[in-house]
């Protein structure tokens, strides 16, 4: 039985993928597809390429202060993300410069979006970095990137989570991860008490520097003060996902269908990974019973 993981978008609430194939692989569960968008494509191209472990530690690691320098203003204005120190942490942490995506012993394809058709695109050949850039590059945050003659953006713009390339590399039985099921209008109601604030003089300087490069990571707000533009683009992001995701569940829903509960992480709160992670691991046990009843009757 072919098994396909369908891994979705979802920006810094992603790193519940890694929680939820390590639940999974406690329950003998090693899905043969790993399919991703945005986020999932990055987790699942870091698990084919056998360096989850390797990005387990290091986003386990972060802080807001190394998150924020992940961001700077740039002249050309094509993007917030500093590229250089992006792709060090892909070839560090998720894939070599040389992996070629149909050596690998798992079956791997990410989704990104054509800027100009508006279709879907699926990478399932060659570089295994350039597949996980090309479905990562969030409008606004990432520039665009140039492949096969075609500007290709964010996968979850068309199809956040992609049951239907599962299928289509052959799966059996597709067990899907939304990310986006609870968030429509979450981010800005951020329940206080769930990060302890540093009240020193290096906690005050991060939150500084985290205000200057990503003005998303401030929980406070003025009353009737209108969102930042990051709260702008994280909502629409959201409202996006949440109405195209529902859309194609109906059209071609997963055999089992993981939904952890992670509204209150923002959408750049990448430092926030053990809350993200310890989420996927409970996702998988509170579904437990279903998963193994699912794969007994295939």
């Amino acid at each position: 039985m072919n098994i396909g993981l369908a891994l979705g978008s979802g920006s810094s609430r992603g790193w519940s993928h890694i929680g939820i194939i390590r639940a999974l692989a406690d329950l003998g569960i090693e899905p043969g597809i790993i399919c991703g968008t945005s986020i999932g494509a990055l987790v699942g191209a870091s698990y084919v390429s056998n360096k989850l472990e390797k990005l387990e530690k290091w986003v386990c690691s972060l802080t807001k202060f190394q998150t924020a320098r992940f961001f700077e203003i740039n002249s050309r204005l094509n993007g917030f993300v500093n590229t250089e120190r992006l792709h060090h942490f892909l070839e560090e942490y998720v894939a070599n410069d040389d992996t070629i995506i149909e050596e690998q012993s798992k079956q791997y394809a990410s989704v990104a979006t054509d800027l100009e058709s508006g279709r879907e695109v699926w990478l399932r050949k060659g570089s295994m970095i350039e597949a996980v850039w090309s479905s990562i590059s969030l409008p606004g945050l990432f520039p665009a990137i140039r492949s096969n003659d075609k500007w290709l953006v964010d996968g979850g713009l068309v199809n956040p989570v992609p049951v239907s390339v599962c299928r289509a590399l052959g799966a059996d039985i597709v067990i899907a991860v939304n990310l986006n099921g609870d968030i429509v209008g979450k981010h800005f109601k951020k329940p206080e008490g769930k990060i302890k604030k540093d009240t020193g003089v290096v906690g005050k300087i991060t939150d500084l520097v985290v205000e200057y490069a990503v003005s998303v990571f401030t929980a406070k707000k003025v009353k009737d003060q209108p969102p930042s533009l990051f709260e702008a683009i994280a909502g629409s992001v959201n409202i996006t996902q949440d109405r195209i995701t529902r859309s194609r569940m109906a059209a071609d829903p997963p055999d089992i269908l993981l939904s952890p509960k992670l509204s209150y992480i923002g959408l750049l709160e990448f430092y926030r990974a053990d809350e993200a992670i310890s989420e996927g691991k409970d996702c998988v046990r509170r579904m437990s019973s279903e998963i193994k009843y699912v794969l007994s009757m295939a």
